[in-house]
């Protein structure tokens, strides 16, 4: 398995090109799918994912401090800045930047991560499926299981055991819960719409911390 920072990053570039060759025949109306980030499209998460690839850490902090340690605004702000007029524009931006090594000041790791989740949340509502590389899903779930530095994902399993039964992630003691590596990694992250791919008596207990922050 690739280690370090340069080892992850064909992970990154591989994952955002088959997001950009499932996303090339989108009709306007598909792209205004709602996604599963609420209140955003599947156009506005891809220009999100965009504005993850453009950002550098002076700009991020330069817009941090333009709004005023909102963060939330800051990623707003961001997001408009790489939407464009059409869905086919936002996808042309988006198609700029799949080898991009540019980013905020995260580690690699979680830019791998946001680019898998928020695939997710654009192409689970469009009915599209990727057969992720189970090496791939495996660092994601390893790298979220001890971190809540972009989302509270330690803090949501807490007290839960994790297994895949598709691959060799396990983490955790207390209720079960096990599922595919991708079903794992999306309840993780707070989207509960996966936990019905699981089983095991901790699956209710994580979907009741969806909303976590």
């Amino acid at each position: 398995m690739t280690t370090g920072p340069r080892g992850v990053w064909p992970l990154v570039h591989a994952e955002r090109a088959a997001l950009a060759a499932d996303l090339a025949d989108l009709t306007e109306a598909e792209w205004a799918t709602p996604s599963l980030c609420a209140g955003l499209s599947v156009r506005e998460v891809l220009a999100h994912l965009t504005s993850s690839a453009s950002l550098n850490g002076v700009r991020w902090l330069a817009g941090v401090i333009r709004c005023r340690f909102d963060f939330d605004r800051q990623v707003a702000m961001r997001l408009a800045e790489e939407l464009g007029a059409t869905g086919a524009e936002t996808h042309a931006r988006f198609r700029r930047v799949v080898t991009s090594t540019t980013k905020p000041p995260l580690p690699v790791l979680a830019l791998l991560g946001e680019t898998i989740v928020h695939g997710e949340d654009i192409r689970r509502p469009l009915g599209l499926r990727r057969a992720y590389p189970i090496g791939t899903l495996t660092r994601v779930a390893e790298y979220y299981q001890g971190s809540d530095l972009v989302v509270a994902a330690k803090r949501r399993i807490a007290g839960l055991r994790l297994v895949a039964d598709d691959g060799p992630f396990a983490t955790g003691s207390g209720p079960l819960v096990s599922g595919p590596t991708l079903a794992l990694v999306m309840t993780t992250t707070g989207r509960s719409a996966y936990c019905d791919e699981l089983d095991g008596d901790g699956v209710e207990i994580l979907r009741e911390r969806r909303d976590m922050r």
